[in-house]
């Protein structure tokens, strides 16, 4: 890194190299938004960063590398996404998430009354709700994370009030229902290792790079037994992300908004938008209901059009699934490029 001041303030963006980071950096990028990104790259793609960018390679965990890189670049602002999200992994080992996701994002808050930044953009989740009583779900419902990565989530947001309430740092927390999609453009799109999304496992079953998709639970109180859930696309969350900034740079005041389209689509409805765009069928096997897996989880999201002037642009089923096929297409390219080189 140089020592040579930068001459405009930039949004600090955490996790830059993951799936939704990514997404938001070429959101800021098209809005002309300046951005920096700290990511250890541990599941991120270095790739998936636009190239006028500055990535420092590294964890957010660190106060030493967060003061630098503050100074550098003039940061005035922070998105945060970098945390670990893989649930049943957060039950395996909840240590560990909560090391990287609350311990991690304590540093960062420390960082910024260290440094006077009074706005943060957190990416937040519906798992903070857990297993809700009424659908849809405002965000006034009581919260009652049901995982660690849900609580770990919740604690971060807590953490954010009271440094709101003692420091002036106000912050827009995002609570995420089911993100899925990529970017129409194909700059961007989810490349974890280990798929645990729906709609991406229903790709690769379908594409032929794992043998079948596993339905859990066909007996559920829903239409067609299967879970339902709030599908949101990548892009149009990403979209939120720059309206969030955009109004605590005005000067707005905190807020907590759930990011969802209010409406559910079942297991067996992604399965059939996806082969009706694909003209293919998904193979798949029919197993028990999963632990910990509510009926519906279908947000209620009118607050954040009123508070944020939000308008999504891909708010379709067959649109979602069509822009994950066709990035799960580009990895297979890309794969069948590596191996025959």
């Amino acid at each position: 890194m140089t020592s040579e001041p930068v001459p405009s303030s930039r949004v600090l963006v955490t996790g830059g190299a993951g799936y939704i980071g990514s997404h938001v950096l070429h959101a800021l990028a098209d809005a002309g938004i300046p951005a920096v990104t700290i990511d250890n790259l541990s599941t991120g793609r270095r790739q998936a960063v636009p190239a006028s960018v500055p990535l420092v390679e590294g964890d957010v965990g660190s106060p030493a590398l967060l003061d630098e890189v503050i100074r550098e670049h003039g940061v005035d602002a922070v998105m945060h996404f970098a945390g670990s999200i893989v649930v049943p992994e957060s039950v395996e080992k909840p240590l560990a998430y909560y090391r990287n996701n609350t311990v991690s994002s304590l540093t960062l808050l420390d960082a910024c009354v260290r440094h006077g930044i009074d706005k943060l953009v957190f990416s937040s989740t519906a798992a903070v709700y857990g297993a809700p009583e009424r659908v849809p779900i405002d965000e006034d419902a009581p919260t009652a994370p049901i995982n660690p990565y849900g609580a770990s989530k919740l604690m971060t947001e807590q953490m954010l009030r009271d440094a709101g309430a003692a420091h002036g740092l106000r912050s827009v927390i995002l609570r995420y229902f089911n993100v899925a999609g990529a970017d129409p453009a194909g700059r961007t799109g989810q490349a974890t290792p280990v798929a645990t999304h729906l709609i991406k496992v229903a790709c690769q079953a379908l594409l032929g790079q794992r043998p079948a998709l596993s339905v859990f639970g066909t007996d559920y109180p829903t239409p067609d037994g299967t879970c339902i859930r709030d599908y949101i696309h990548v892009s149009d969350l990403a979209d939120a992300h720059v309206l969030a900034l955009l109004h605590l740079r005005r000067g707005g005041d905190s807020l907590i908004l759930n990011c969802g389209y209010g409406r559910g689509a079942s297991v067996r409805e992604v399965v059939r938008t996806l082969e009706s765009v694909s003209g293919e069928t998904v193979p798949a096997t029919l197993g028990p209901r999963r632990a910990g897996d509510p009926p519906q989880l279908v947000s209620a999201a009118a607050r954040i059009r009123e508070r944020l002037g939000w308008v999504p642009k891909h708010d379709s089923l067959e649109e979602i699934v069509r822009s994950a096929l066709s990035w799960e297409r580009r990895l297979d390219q890309e794969r069948a490029g590596r191996d025959g080189a």
